[in-house]
């Protein structure tokens, strides 16, 4: 007997928007958001997989990325929160290297710039940025310091004249092998406070090196830099750069994009354990026609769609000017925590091709684990939120 054959495309919900949150947007911005979609079909997702396995990050997309012209897609061009959201759900969706890579150009260096530079600094700056001609590096996490940088950071600096001696270390950053800026957070030796610094990578004394054996984000080229002497002039301290309560301005905003990437996990994993659970037979009949099967894709829908309402309206009330820190706190904490769960059932459905690239799943099985670290652990974003409801801290 021949098996049926289902076109996973056509089927009814075959997005895991299954509750149509996109039709929010403004025709303007679904439209544009569909142009995106189809720039991710054709340049990224068909690649992906091979950029991971090799561990490299293709260059070459970096003029593609630009003409596309997702630069500050807020502050600059206009679009709402929740669009700027949507469209880093569907990088992540596409390839959450990709999505890495401008979320730390376009959300934690960008970010810094937008928020924390001078007009001036702003006028020399941005526009090299914005059409990507400039790639930069956001350094704040150390060999030694992680989740308590913001008292404990290492790397400092020492007003000369009018120039800054910047030594220390920073680990994990990404796009630092290849940036031509990265913004360095360091502590000022006078006043112990943070202090944040624009670094031309070419400078004598900034050295990157590839972090290697890694098992998520493959493509990102994340970085152990070192900072021996190194001598900034005064004009490129970003001049709200003062304390770490501003560098927090730009970790609130960039916080929200991890959730939307927790979100966009969720969307490609749904994605791939649907159609092989369609498209691929046990016992002579579709995976999907068993129970449990169905149960577990219910399961993985209600986690994203959970997820996805969350980040729909605290994209809201960072549109009205609303949103708090313990809510971007919130959303990272729980979204991240459906997503392990989702890409887990996801991985498990696929059974021994869920741990081969081949399949996709085992890709997104593993990017998973890097996001639910990033940009705060679970456990820190736990606490900041559980501190806003009870008055208490229970960390330092």
């Amino acid at each position: 007997m021949s098996k049926p054959v289902i076109d996973v495309n056509n089927l009814p919900y075959a997005d895991g928007d299954f509750y149509s949150f996109e039709a929010l947007l403004s025709q303007k911005e679904r439209d544009r958001l569909e142009e995106i979609r189809q720039f991710l079909r054709t340049e990224v997702k068909p690649h992906a997989t091979g950029w991971w396995n090799d561990s490299t990050f293709p260059k070459d997309l970096i003029p593609k990325l630009a003409e596309l012209d997702v630069m500050s897609p807020v502050r600059r061009q206009g679009y709402s929160n929740l669009f700027a959201g949507l469209m880093h759900a569907e990088f992540t969706r596409a390839d959450t290297s990709i999505a890495t890579f401008m979320g730390v150009h376009d959300g934690l260096f960008t970010g810094s710039i937008e928020e924390l530079a001078s007009p001036e600094q702003q006028e020399a700056w941005l526009p090299d940025i914005y059409s990507m001609k400039k790639i930069g590096a956001f350094g704040l996490t150390e060999p030694l310091g992680g989740s308590d940088v913001a008292g404990g950071t290492r790397t400092t600096a020492r007003r000369e004249g009018d120039s800054w001696i910047i030594n220390g270390a920073k680990r994990w950053i990404g796009n630092a092998t290849f940036s031509d800026w990265v913004v360095i957070y360091a502590r000022d030796l006078a006043d112990n406070q943070v202090k944040g610094f624009l670094v031309d990578t070419t400078l004598k004394g900034y050295s990157a090196t590839k972090i290697e054996n890694k098992i998520a984000l493959r493509t990102v080229e994340n970085a152990d830099i070192t900072l021996e002497n190194l001598v900034v002039h005064d004009d490129f301290h970003l001049k709200g750069a003062n304390s770490f309560k501003d560098t927090n301005k730009v970790l609130k905003v960039t916080r929200l994009s991890v959730a939307w990437q927790a979100v966009g996990q969720q969307l490609a994993a749904f994605d791939v354990a649907r159609r092989y659970a369609v498209e691929r037979h046990q016992f002579g009949r579709p995976l999907a026609s068993f129970q449990l099967v169905q149960q577990q894709l219910v399961e993985m829908l209600g986690n994203t769609v959970s997820s996805l309402g969350m980040m729909v309206r605290l994209a809201q009330l960072e549109d009205e000017g609303q949103a708090k820190d313990e809510q971007s706190a919130l959303a990272k904490a729980f979204t991240t925590a459906r997503m392990r769960e989702t890409v887990a059932m996801g991985r498990s459905l696929l059974g021994g091709n869920g741990i081969v690239t081949d399949y996709e799943m085992a890709k997104i099985f593993s990017d998973a684990e890097a996001v639910y670290s990033y940009e705060g652990t679970h456990e820190i974003n736990t606490l900041v939120t559980g501190r806003a409801i009870t008055g208490i801290a229970a960390f330092v």
